[in-house]
């Protein structure tokens, strides 16, 4: 008998198509403009997502190091995302019990613009081995988190969460 899932992160495919099935092992929140925090499939603004946002690490200690993913497997559409992924931030050694302030910026928040279709912008939560011991990707193109974290030796993911986001028309925005 098939086992029925409700994990939204399955449900929105992230699982699958951005990362393979993790358990999730450290507590981690997404806030925008300090009130519109972010859940499992939600739909956010792009105008509301302009800023970069506060994210928290409740996990580990002073002594452990993460990394922070955020990228859009839905590029140029989700109908046909045959660019997948678009990376838009990465932040490396945010040591446990703080928020992404703390760590090292290595690739900029780039603000989130779907044109076509609604997408999908994940952040993912990737505990370090150690201090300084992630590479910067070469590109923000063509992305692909699996294989930046057998790269940068990061497992599986620690966290994730991930929000809905599509073009604003003019009458959205009122």
């Amino acid at each position: 008998m098939a086992r029925i899932t409700s994990d939204p992160l399955v449900i929105g495919r992230v699982v699958g198509d951005v990362v393979d099935n993790f358990t999730p092992t450290v507590e981690m929140s997404v806030t925008y403009n300090l009130s519109k925090q972010v859940y499992n499939g939600h739909e956010l603004f792009p105008s509301s997502v302009t800023a970069k946002p506060k994210v928290d690490v409740r996990g580990g200690d002073m002594r452990s190091f993460f990394t922070l993913i955020m990228t859009d497997p839905d590029v140029p559409g989700p109908s046909d995302p045959y660019l997948r992924e678009h990376l838009h931030w990465i932040v490396t050694d945010i040591p446990g019990t703080t928020d992404s302030s703390f760590g090292k910026e290595v690739v900029s928040y780039e603000t989130p613009r779907p044109n076509i279709g609604i997408h999908r912008f994940v952040f993912l939560l990737y505990k370090q081995r150690g201090r300084q011991t992630v590479t910067c990707p070469s590109s923000r193109r063509s992305f692909n988190t699996r294989n930046f974290a057998q790269e940068n030796q990061l497992g599986s993911p620690v966290a994730a969460v991930f929000f809905n986001c599509q073009r604003e028309t003019a009458a959205r925005r009122r």
